[in-house]
């Protein structure tokens, strides 16, 4: 019934389009059509289809960001009426997640945040240049599932591990799942420092979490 709108939306959101997307969100408001439908059949669709893309090597981290971002945009819109309606979208799990100390990228790790966001997770972003203390501190404020690091240097990837060995000295592991990522790090650097497992890029890190939450 509503089939030409949630194309509309799948395509603001491909086409990283974030006025169209807000405009149409409005329009789910105006209009009356469920939000968690708009959501769950015609924005996320979108960003799944870039995902996909992206995945095969059609589209770039660029893409990916815009499309984020439109996604973004449209969830601030419709989420406070889902909220007034009662009917929230099912929260797959909590997430906190940062820069290590002495490392200030954060490209990659906000579009890991975006990712996640959009896909269900509650997420908690710390920033860059994040103290191993307050990962600790996060992870517990926020009852995290998965605490998520990120080093771009090769100088600072070893604060990784320090996080891992911070969290269970402060007795939240193995209930607390750490995921590491960044150009450094890899799956065999994740194995040696206890870490539950490693992604090279969003989509993966998404794949992870969930496996991770056993919502795969």
């Amino acid at each position: 019934m509503h089939e030409e709108l949630f194309e509309a939306m799948r395509q603001s959101v491909i086409d990283g389009d974030t006025a169209a997307a807000s405009s149409l969100a409005e329009q789910v408001l105006a209009t009356g059509v469920p939000p968690i439908d708009a959501i769950d059949l015609g924005f996320v669709p979108g960003l799944s289809h870039v995902g996909k893309l992206f995945g095969e090597g059609e589209l770039f981290l660029p893409d990916m960001m815009l499309a984020a971002r439109a996604m973004q945009k449209a969830l601030a819109i419709l989420e406070p009426e889902l909220k007034r309606l009662a009917t929230a979208r099912v929260v797959v799990g909590r997430v906190v997640m940062g820069t290590v100390k002495g490392d200030i990228h954060e490209i990659g790790k906000n579009l890991v945040g975006m990712m996640l966001a959009t896909s269900g997770f509650e997420v908690t972003d710390l920033g860059v240049d994040v103290a191993p203390e307050r990962f600790v501190e996060a992870a517990r404020e926020h009852n995290a599932d998965i605490v998520g690091v990120s080093a771009l240097l090769t100088t600072t990837m070893a604060g990784q591990r320090t996080v891992v060995e911070a969290l269970a000295a402060a007795g939240l592991r193995p209930q607390t799942r750490v995921i590491v990522g960044g150009a450094p790090a890899s799956a065999a650097w994740a194995a040696e420092i206890g870490a539950d497992g490693y992604s090279e890029d969003a989509i993966g890190a998404v794949a992870l979490a969930r496996q991770l939450m056993g919502a795969a």
